[in-house]
């Protein structure tokens, strides 16, 4: 892809990213963050893209008129898709955006319904699944469950799919249900957003910045073929999820183990700090995310998701 393209795809999912209105104060915050980072990153200018969609609404026939392909219009429409359905399945307002825009890009509609609806079954999936699982009973069982779900969410990062990068989000916020109900805790969606909130790991922002990071970071290969950059993903893309998750999983373990008396200075600063364990950590276990992204069956993810 070319910078028009480039931009053009950003500028679309940062569009979505507003396109219910309802986004808080932190959550701009951390979405602007993340726009100058990533231009920081790059040769286009990210927070100007993110100036112009909060004040002038950019037209979305122009944006369209930029992509090409068949590939590149379903990409942009697949990663619209994942950042309205970051903080929950979507809205009347989002699905009026998702349907002009497959409208707009000209794709078909059946198939731009079929993404969403995934997309939503995710989303909204049960916290604590359709079935019923086992409880970590101690704190080995505990660490053993975070860094599972930190393998798997760093190889769902490398899979060309844009549905696999979807479930991560969801994959976390079950995570962290899961950590609470074996400290006694039964955790909603609202308690474990602010949560995360707390942190500086904004849903929205969250999806924003792995996207952003592949597109600009030409981790994305050719759309539809291979593991998602091959190599280089493994230092860059799935070191990202792969640590956020980790970070995520123990910093939630020590909250709720101590009855969620950490205060929120406490819990940003033990997430950081883990967030540099991470790193470390996830190099011991880059073969195995390899290893499962290469044999994962993504036909079984929503069904995964959801149980």
């Amino acid at each position: 892809m070319n910078n028009e393209q480039q931009s053009a795809i950003l500028t679309i999912c940062l569009m979505a990213a507003f396109a219910d209105g309802g986004n808080d104060d932190r959550e701009r915050a951390e979405v602007k963050r993340i726009a100058e980072s990533l231009g920081a990153q790059g040769s286009i200018d990210v927070a100007a893209i993110y100036a112009q969609v909060l004040l002038t609404k950019p037209d979305l026939p122009v944006l369209a008129a930029a992509l090409t392909t068949t590939e590149q219009k379903q990409f942009a429409y697949e990663m619209a898709v994942g950042v309205c359905n970051a903080d929950g399945a979507t809205t009347d307002k989002e699905r009026e955006f998702l349907r002009g825009l497959a409208r707009t890009l000209g794709l078909d509609a059946a198939a731009a319904a079929t993404v969403t609806q995934q997309a939503d079954a995710m989303a909204s999936a049960p916290l604590g699944g359709t079935v019923v699982a086992a409880v970590p009973a101690n704190a080995a069982e505990l660490d053993k469950m975070i860094l599972n779900a930190s393998i798997l969410n760093g190889a769902l990062e490398l899979l060309p799919q844009s549905l696999a990068s979807m479930a991560i989000i969801p994959l976390q916020m079950k995570l962290v249900y899961k950590i609470g109900k074996a400290h006694g805790f039964e955790l909603d969606r609202g308690a474990i957003t602010d949560l995360l909130a707390t942190l500086g790991v904004g849903l929205t922002g969250q999806y924003v910045e792995q996207f952003g990071r592949k597109l600009l970071g030409g981790l994305l290969g050719k759309i539809g073929g291979g593991l998602l950059g091959g190599v280089g993903s493994l230092g860059t893309g799935a070191a990202f999820s792969f640590a956020t998750t980790y970070a995520l999983g123990q910093v939630a373990k020590r909250y709720y183990a101590g009855g969620r008396k950490i205060d929120a200075a406490g819990l940003q600063q033990t997430f950081t700090a883990m967030l540099g364990d991470a790193k470390q950590v996830q190099g011991q276990y880059t073969g195995q995310i390899a290893e499962q992204a290469r044999t994962f069956d993504i036909s079984k993810l929503v069904s995964m998701v959801k149980s």
